[in-house]
């Protein structure tokens, strides 16, 4: 019978798509680095295949963490719904980290996020008088 992926798979294959998209890799240069293809590495993302302890070595080496950082619980939440994976899996959080810290100035800085906290503020304000959770379609 063939071994099945479990849970823990799928949240390894999260955190490589994470940090690979950190990185500003493609799928092609992670398999072309540790000797996979693409497919592959869509596999390994999706948590359809487990990665051997020898390649899952190789891609923390490429991208710069700790083999650690594909098991550990970021914020000691039972969920893990917390964590910064979750956070960088959101569409666009990738981009606005990447361009938020191209903002040398730190005033500026300050303000971008405050910016972002009352555009969230709004999103919820809004998802609450909808009584769905979500903000109201423009």
């Amino acid at each position: 019978m063939p071994k099945q992926t479990t849970e823990v798979d799928r949240l390894v294959g999260v955190r490589i798509t994470a940090l690979r998209k950190a990185k500003g890799l493609s799928q092609t240069a992670l398999g072309n680095a540790v000797g996979v293809t693409f497919q592959q590495v869509q596999k390994y993302e999706k948590g359809q295949n487990r990665v051997g302890a020898g390649r899952l070595r190789e891609i923390a080496r490429l991208l710069e963490v700790p083999v650690s950082a594909f098991f550990e619980d970021q914020t000691g939440s039972e969920n893990g719904d917390d964590n910064v994976f979750g956070f960088l899996s959101a569409q666009g959080a990738i981009e606005l980290l990447r361009a938020y810290v191209q903002i040398e100035d730190e005033q500026l800085r300050r303000e971008v996020l405050a910016i972002v906290r009352s555009a969230a503020r709004l999103g919820r304000q809004a998802g609450a008088a909808n009584g769905d959770g979500s903000a109201a379609a423009e």
